[in-house]
């Protein structure tokens, strides 16, 4: 347009559109005009550029948008809409797309690239030119709206440059473009239309590109996730299930979140590759001849073990070499072994009638570490080979099967008798198909001349005053001819120490001489030619044929009865005495224990449940003060609690400024249940007194029904945004209140931002402790759910409270945690629109919530070292305190955060901070002057100050 003014001396400082009206051209003839009047024009390519521009020019004095080619910064032509109607005021031009499917998506968006004139730069155009244009759409289930009304056009947005060109920068070939991306929710329709309304600006329309925003298709943790469209809204989460990969099975019903800007999130479960095969770049493949995997658990395919051999792909267990066995409980894993050879060098020891037999073990084990012996005992004539099995009461010590010790004593044999003894050896593949029989060896031994085995049972007969008659039957095991039996007998009461022997060749005798109502005690045994055998059993036989009579004669029954009784009650009175001085013993030890801890930590005040006290007046009179309601002033109601409504007023005590407060009461009709829980939790905020917990000022009690018990609380409110120090400011009140909580051996349960007070002075305060609960029934609307013990949040609440219900400190400092992380994300919603199980699931699974936006790294740090799986190794609430301390010191370590292109922007426009600058951003700059005075100027001279 320029190099045109320049050549035609005619037009000076006419402007293009006058042009148009000058020469008279319309919009059909003006190319040809052009031509015939620009003939003198040196330069072809000059000629283009007058008439592309001229056309542009004239066209907006037509009030439309026009479809124009033009050349970008390359010198290559690209059609544009363009429209310059700058003159006249009032513009209403419309440009509208084709109809669009909208192809399942949910929400668009829309990049346009143009390019618009500086209105400064064109003259005489002051009040009716623009720098904007707007955007609009409209939804429709077909494409057959050929003319569609404006006011069917819902706008999205008016759109502006961030750059415009001038008269000269066309003239040097500079394109500046603009680019601009809105987004718009379709969601009800088929389709939609785009719309662009001209209203008086030079613009011209290089692109407009339609998209929607997918997560990929994508596979993790063996499992599938399609291609899926994101949400409606920008936050929104889409919740997907994956489906496994060829060859694998479900561990866990695989889940991910779609997220707004098309990124996967919290991926919980996944697949596991079945047997045979194993994981190899996000499939499942099939494990190679020579190696196997046995269970969909295992890590991977691992090699055939000694003595096995796989000769197809994909095998689930190795088969073994000929001659080698596995047995049922041997895992896949363990080498194919083979039966243990015969055990060595049997050697047996007989004494009487009983051999003692040791081995040792076999040359070959064949490979395994189980490998046990068991006996077989025959009974062989001499002379032949007809064997039968030894009788069942022949002992084996320490057992017949299942030895591990290669030694055996067989006991009660029978005397002058052959015997064979044979030794197995097994281990676990002797059973095994093909495996044989069990290797063994043998002994035979003939047993000695041996005594009697003892008599088993005695019999009395004939009992008088003074004599009885005794029988017996002959020993089991005789071990040649019995020759005589001796019989030993002794008064009960003597114990043995005197005794007398009888003799006797049968198997009877008649003892006399015997004292009348004595109990005698009576042994029998025998003797062959190889001595006497053992004796027997003791025997008690009494003169008078009662050997224990439990009531003797003339003894009254009723005396007896009073007796019994009277014994029992004296047990009943020792139980008591020693219960009672029990009791006594540990309450004073417990008192003991309780003074001995307040003298070894004095000073150390120790939260006192109040739910220990009987009467709730009683604590509420030893951790509450009583305010007179003519000192209160309620002004307006704020909202519900749990026991009735919490009001807002101002409080005035005699000798002290006016306070604003929240008084929460307690609704009329309560019952006793209600006002004691009422009571108590109020006892618990009376005990604390820190600047960062919320105060209890004191309840009172008015006789009115229209006021009720009501507890006062400090009351303010602020609203406002913060820089990165206010917030780790605020975030250093909530952990000196909780080091203050802690300190005092309370746990809060419930650490939440939406318990957190915040006054006018940015100082916050912890709060909520059960005065006000939640009582919704529906848990996913307030993050609990319905346990035994109670309601627990669970975006909030450490793993292990969850669990077990074990609360602490620790458990505590995992939802500061999150704390945290609301007050850096602005009041984000933690794990955003996942349910309580998913978040439950992938916690376990060891996910954490990300940084949120422009967050510091340290202050994530931190958050990630509060959710630490193992309590032990989060920090204390004092080692969190001194973390932010140190970094409100130095609060250079709080500009890294985890984008990169904000660090080079900090890097590039943001200089080093001033002590005003500081001041400024923690609200403190009232005391500037006085920190100048006394000589701290800088950021680091302040690293002298002490808390002081």
């Amino acid at each position: 347009v320029c190099v045109c003014l320049k050549l035609v001396p005619t037009l000076k400082s006419s402007t293009l559109c006058d042009v148009c009206s000058q020469f008279q051209f319309t919009p059909a003839q003006y190319e040809n005009q052009l031509s015939d009047t620009l003939t003198l024009l040196p330069s072809q390519r000059l000629f283009r550029c007058f008439c592309q521009n001229y056309i542009t020019a004239c066209s907006c004095q037509h009030g439309r948008w026009e479809e124009v080619s033009i050349m970008d910064e390359k010198n290559i032509p690209i059609r544009t809409y363009q429209v310059c109607n700058v003159l006249e005021p009032n513009q209403n031009n419309w440009l509208r797309t084709d109809w669009i499917p909208r192809s399942g998506a949910q929400r668009v968006y829309v990049e346009v690239k143009f390019t618009l004139r500086d209105c400064n730069s064109l003259p005489g155009v002051t009040g009716t030119c623009k720098e904007t244009f707007n955007l609009y759409y409209h939804e429709s289930n077909e494409d057959r709206e050929s003319y569609i009304k404006e006011s069917s056009f819902i706008k999205v947005d008016t759109v502006a440059a961030d750059e415009s060109f001038t008269q000269v920068d066309v003239g040097d070939r500079i394109m500046k473009l603009n680019t601009e991306v809105r987004d718009v929710k379709v969601t009800t329709r088929k389709g939609f239309y785009l719309a662009f309304q001209d209203v008086g600006a030079c613009i011209a329309l290089v692109s407009v590109r339609v998209f929607y925003k997918t997560c990929p298709l994508t596979v993790r943790n063996l499992a599938t996730f399609p291609d899926t469209i994101t949400g409606a809204d920008t936050s929104s989460l889409v919740e997907v299930r994956g489906s496994c990969v060829n060859q694998s099975e479900e561990r866990e019903e695989p889940k991910m979140y779609c997220g707004a800007d098309g990124e996967w999130l919290v991926p919980i479960g996944g697949c596991l590759c079945n047997p045979g095969y194993e994981e190899r770049g996000g499939a499942c493949k099939a494990c190679p001849a020579g190696f196997y995997k046995a269970k969909s658990t295992d890590p991977g395919c691992a090699k055939c073990p000694p003595h096995s051999h796989s000769l197809r792909d994909g095998a689930t267990i190795c088969d073994c070499h000929a001659g080698f066995f596995r047995a049922d409980t041997d895992p896949p894993s363990m080498a194919c072994t083979q039966p243990p050879s015969a055990p060595q060098q049997l050697i047996s020891v007989v004494n009487e009638t009983s051999v003692v037999l040791e081995w040792t073990p076999p040359h070959r084990l064949g490979g395994r570490s189980d490998t046990s012996y068991s006996l077989e005992c025959l009974i062989c004539q001499t002379g032949s080979h007809i064997c039968v099995p030894c009788a069942s009461d022949v002992l084996f010590s320490p057992g017949q099967t299942g030895l591990k010790a290669t030694r055996v004593v067989v006991s009660e044999l029978r005397a002058h008798t052959h015997y064979t003894f044979i030794v197995h050896a097994r281990n676990g593949v002797s059973q095994a198909s093909g495996a044989g029989a069990a290797q063994s060896v043998s002994v035979s031994v003939t047993t000695n001349q041996a005594a009697p085995s003892p008599v088993s049972s005695i019999q009395a007969t004939d009992v008088t005053r003074h004599s009885l008659s005794l029988s017996w039957q002959q020993p089991d095991r005789p071990n040649g001819v019995i020759l005589e039996y001796e019989v030993k007998f002794y008064e009960k009461d003597q114990r043995e120490r005197s005794y007398r022997i009888m003799r006797t060749f049968s198997r009877s005798v008649d003892v006399t001489g015997l004292n009348p109502l004595t109990v005698y005690v009576f042994h029998v045994r025998a003797r062959t030619a190889a001595g006497y055998g053992e004796f027997s059993a003791p025997f008690e036989f009494s003169t008078n044929s009662d050997p224990f009579p439990l009531i003797g004669e003339g003894v009254n029954s009723a005396f007896l009865l009073l007796s019994v009784s009277g014994v029992g009650i004296l047990l009943l009175i020792s139980a008591a005495v020693f219960i009672i001085s029990r009791r006594r013993s540990k309450y004073s030890k417990t008192k003991q224990d309780s003074e001995e801890e307040k003298h070894l930590n004095p000073g150390v005040k120790i939260y006192v449940d109040p739910f220990t006290y009987e009467d709730p007046d009683q604590a509420i009179h030893e951790f509450a003060k009583e305010i007179d309601v003519s000192s209160i002033h309620i002004e307006k109601v704020i909202g519900m609690g749990e026991f009735g409504e919490v009001c807002s007023g101002r409080l005035r005590v005699q000798g002290k400024r006016e306070i604003y407060v929240a008084i929460k009461s307690l609704k009329a009709g309560y019952s006793d249940k209600q006002r004691r829980d009422f009571l108590s939790e109020a006892s618990i905020m009376g005990q604390f007194d820190h600047p960062n917990i919320i105060r209890l000022e004191g309840l009172w009690v008015s006789v009115l029904t229209c006021l009720p018990v009501s507890a006062i609380v400090p009351f303010q409110k602020h609203d406002g945004q913060f820089t990165v120090i206010q917030l780790v400011g605020m975030l250093r009140g909530i952990a000196s209140g909780m080091k203050y909580l802690s300190d005092m051996n309370y746990v809060h349960r419930d650490l939440a931002a939406r318990n957190i007070l915040v006054n006018s002075n940015l100082v916050c305060k912890v709060s909520d402790f059960g005065l006000s609960r939640v009582l919704e029934d529906d848990p996913e609307a307030t993050g609990t759910y319905l346990s035994p013990g109670g309601k627990i949040p669970i975006r909030w609440t450490a793993p292990e409270a969850i669990a077990y219900r074990k609360f602490t400190t620790a458990s505590d400092v995992w939802s500061y945690g999150i704390v945290m992380w609301e007050v850096v994300s602005y009041g984000e919603r933690p794990y955003w629109d996942m349910n309580n199980q998913d978040v439950i699931k992938a916690i376990e699974e060891g996910y954490r919530l990300p940084a949120p936006m422009d967050c510091p790294v340290v202050l994530h740090q931190l958050m990630l070292d509060c959710w630490e799986r193992d309590r032990a190794e989060r920090p204390t609430f004092s080692q969190i305190l001194n973390m932010l301390d140190k970094l409100i010191r130095n609060p250079g370590t709080l500009r890294r955060t985890g984008g990169e292109r904000y660090l080079q922007c900090m890097n590039m426009c943001v200089p080093e901070w001033s002590l005003c600058e500081w001041l400024q951003s923690i609200g403190l700059e009232r005391y500037r002057d006085t920190l100048a005075a006394a000589g701290y100027t800088s950021l680091d001279s302040l690293l002298a100050l002490t808390h002081q």
